[in-house]
């Protein structure tokens, strides 16, 4: 334990520097999915390459078809378990740039609602969140000159514009890459006062539904009756797919389901979730998902079927009647457990094609099929972390699901075969992808602290 003890000492020492390597990295305008900033890319991953080596890392940058990875690598005592740790150095666009208070880039230190917090874009998607786990190997590498574990980093700069070369470069680099575990910044707390590790991820299946029929836009009143409307076709296959019971109807849609362990429920009842205060807080005031479900549940652990665009005829100022031509609909189905997403996509394909009149056709554009990731929490990793993480906050670490996807624990399952602990600082007010995002600056240090506990912990489940 003294080791730990002066690793935690030395994070506390740290702290000044730690903060102005962040803002100078926050400095960076790496805003991946415009080319304009392209050289702002390379120049973060310069500068993370230049950190890590100067703690003793094995650090390059690789360049790829679209913006560099940094990798880097550093070793351990013989037999030390070995981790990857994910994270990502670009960034959202800053629109719209007059809703911002400050330059988002020119890091601020200012009052927020629990103490000071770190205003800039990136603070904490995902810049502050890599930068907890690089300040953690630095405390651990300038209190006893190693690190108690073998440690690989991985950092994209394409996460936000859909991560193309990601893939792609895992397969090329699978055998350097692959690790015991990887180690994912990425997500939040439950609250200030609980962390989380996030074991339940929710893939999807997203496609667009184009019904056509007449060769072109009709008058209603000279074709309104014996001619196909689309609109009406797309609404009928739309209002099939659910029951009154608020249940997919898909054939096979449920295959895969399972139903939420009890250790893990019981977890989830101590979080407080109030679905009321969740729902009121847009507006809402009642559950619409399966009947019989608890909300919390519904999010984390339930899949869904959701129309989230719909588009067809005239829809400007006044009134135009017509039959259109063509109606289309974007669908999205968030998947849980094993559900397998191709054929789920397949069963939504024949659904329409089952319920389509004659005189009518169908397209389909295909928008991704990711399947959920579940990690084990009998792994002896996922309770010393646990507990790591419980010696450093006010409240006991909880498991939580994330009613999201984030592909990159999936690729690490399906790519390099290793399960990813997900493990975050982030709060709910944190404002990633908006104006004004910040970081609490409890978020950072207290981050940086748990990376250096959890980082010892797993040294020990070795």
């Amino acid at each position: 334990m003294a080791a730990l003890t002066d690793a935690l000492a030395q994070a506390d020492q740290n702290r000044a520097g730690a903060l102005d390597r962040l803002f100078a990295l926050l400095r960076m305008p790496s805003i991946s999915t415009d080319p304009a900033y392209d050289g702002a890319c390379r120049d973060t991953a310069d500068w993370l390459v230049a950190e890590l080596t100067s703690l003793g890392f094995r650090a390059e940058r690789r360049d790829t078809p679209g913006k560099p990875m940094v990798v880097a690598h550093a070793d351990g005592p013989t037999g030390a378990p070995h981790v990857l740790f994910y994270g990502h150095y670009d960034v959202q666009p800053v629109d719209p740039l007059d809703l911002w208070h400050s330059d988002p880039f020119d890091p601020q230190l200012q009052d927020g609602p629990r103490g000071q917090v770190i205003r800039a874009r990136g603070a904490s998607d995902d810049k502050g969140q890599l930068m907890t786990f690089v300040e953690a190997c630095r405390a651990w590498r300038e209190a006893s000159g190693d690190l108690p574990i073998r440690i690989s980093i991985l950092f994209e700069g394409e996460e936000e514009s859909g991560s193309p070369s990601l893939v792609p470069f895992m397969q090329e680099n699978a055998e350097e890459l692959r690790a015991d575990l990887a180690l994912i910044c990425d997500t939040g707390m439950w609250n200030a006062d609980t962390p989380s590790i996030c074991t339940m991820l929710r893939g999807m299946v997203a496609d667009e539904v184009i019904v056509k029929a007449a060769n072109r836009d009709l008058h209603s009143g000279g074709y309104g009756g014996p001619a196909a409307n689309p609109i009406r076709v797309l609404s009928q296959i739309l209002a099939s797919l659910h029951d009154e019971a608020g249940r997919v109807t898909l054939p096979g849609f449920y295959d895969g389901v399972r139903d939420v362990p009890d250790d893990l429920a019981a977890q989830w009842d101590t979080l407080g979730f109030d679905a009321e205060a969740f729902l009121g807080a847009v507006g809402l005031s009642h559950p619409a998902g399966e009947d019989g479900i608890p909300p919390l549940h519904q999010l984390w652990a339930r899949p869904t079927c959701e129309f989230n665009g719909i588009a067809g005829g005239y829809a400007g100022d006044g009134f135009k009647t017509v039959l259109p031509a063509e109606a289309r609909a974007k669908i999205s189905c968030r998947l849980v457990w094993d559900q397998d997403p191709h054929a789920i996509r397949e069963a939504l394909h024949a659904r329409v094609r089952e319920m389509l009149p004659p005189d009518c056709e169908v397209e389909f554009i295909s928008h991704g099929a990711d399947r959920a990731s579940v990690m084990s929490t009998d792994a002896p990793a996922f309770e010393a972390a646990r507990r790591a993480l419980a010696e450093e906050w006010p409240n006991e670490a909880v498991f939580t699901g994330g009613g999201g996807s984030i592909p990159i624990a999936g690729h690490f399952k399906q790519v390099l075969g290793m399960d990813s602990m997900l493990i975050g600082f982030a709060l709910g007010d944190d404002a990633i992808h908006s104006p004004n995002e910040k970081y609490d600056l409890r978020s950072f240090e207290g981050g940086v602290r748990s990376w250096v506990r959890v980082i010892d912990a797993l040294a020990r489940t070795s």
